[in-house]
């Protein structure tokens, strides 16, 4: 592979605000919302319960302010599986509800998409998995098209497996792209990971395919191989979104808690409790803000969307959102948050400075 060329592209960004926080899948504040009709197929699990469900957490999200939702990757329960063909007309079943639940998200103006498992890869050299996979981002490319979501709806894939061979596997993923229906082309957007495919990757398979990406600030920290700048990358990474669609990026902030982990004693049956340093792919429950402004001060003149990807998900969104006008209003203020009174602190942090 080719060293990418320093210099920047041109900046695409969109002139709507404010920018909007997103949280993925499950809705922590409320248990009693579901992401997805979870049944086993036994029990006739139905895409129909699942937009039901999912009609109750837009509610639930128009009620908190959040304007942007990953859905559940599983919300058209076996819809692909190979040997369930009674699950495979659900998508097409549901139409009318697909319509509806589409035309509400719009008029809340929450901004959906998927996000399908590190099981649906294209670049694999097993042309059966690659068709799984199709199938799959087929399915969630229906789905948005029913739901009649502009191009800012997109499902979101990792590059895939190196199968031995990094360069093979990215001109696999390439030569694939070209064999994908035409809705999946339209909704497919790629994304750098941390541990096999890093920005510089799919910055390449940008450049042969025109696929648009999506910026995942704690991967990129994690591989980088190429030693890329993070604004200047980043900024590359919003360029290849047409002009006219809003960018939007992945943010979390590293686990650094000790872990506990059990290991059995050597020549015993005995297991001991050892202590051991964070993964540092792993995800914090909660982002840290200032690790967030500190990156968006790097771009100040772009405007995108940003998914949160705390483990607590909406809790987290919720604790960042009272952060941000209070550490860094700056920030707060490109995604609508007002200023506060630094002497406003929160309750909790008042009595654990007494």
């Amino acid at each position: 592979m080719q060293p990418l060329g320093a210099g920047p592209l041109p900046l695409r960004v969109t002139s709507q605000a404010p920018m909007r926080l997103g949280v993925p899948v499950k809705i922590l504040a409320d248990p009693s919302l579901k992401s997805n009709d979870a049944r086993r197929w036994q029990s006739g699990p139905h895409l129909r319960v699942s937009l039901e469900y999912l009609d109750a957490i837009l509610d639930h999200l128009d009620r908190r302010d959040i304007r942007m939702y990953r859905m559940s990757s599983d919300l058209a329960p076996y819809a692909t599986h190979p040997d369930m063909p009674q699950f495979h007309s659900m998508v097409r079943e549901c139409a009318p509800e697909l319509a509806a639940i589409g035309a509400k998200a719009r008029r809340l103006g929450i901004r959906l998409s998927f996000h399908p498992s590190q099981f649906v890869v294209i670049n694999s050299p097993d042309p059966t998995l690659v068709a799984k996979s199709v199938a799959d981002l087929a399915s969630q490319a229906e789905m948005l098209d029913r739901m009649e979501q502009g191009p800012e709806a997109v499902v979101i894939i990792h590059t895939g497996g190196h199968y031995g061979d990094r360069q093979a596997a990215l001109e696999r993923w390439a030569r694939n792209w070209e064999d994908l229906p035409e809705p999946v082309q339209r909704r497919l957007v790629l994304e750098n990971d941390d541990l096999r495919f890093d920005a510089a990757d799919v910055l390449w398979l940008h450049e042969h395919t025109g696929v648009r990406l999506i910026f995942d600030h704690q991967h990129f920290w994690c591989l980088n191989r190429q030693g890329l700048e993070v604004a200047s990358t980043f900024r590359r990474f919003l360029a290849s979104w047409p002009e006219g669609q809003r960018p939007k990026m992945h943010f979390s902030s590293p686990r650094t808690e000790m872990r506990e982990v059990k290991r059995p004693v050597p020549g015993t049956r005995r297991m001991e409790t050892k202590l051991i340093p964070p993964v540092w792919t792993g995800h914090a429950d909660f982002i840290n803000p200032f690790e967030f402004a500190t990156f968006l001060r790097l771009v100040p003149e772009a405007v995108f969307d940003v998914m949160l990807e705390g483990k607590a998900k909406d809790l987290a969104l919720e604790r960042l959102r009272a952060d941000l006008p209070r550490y860094a209003p700056d920030v707060g203020l490109r995604f609508g948050f007002a200023p506060v009174a630094s002497e406003d602190a929160p309750v909790e942090e008042a009595e654990a400075a007494e």
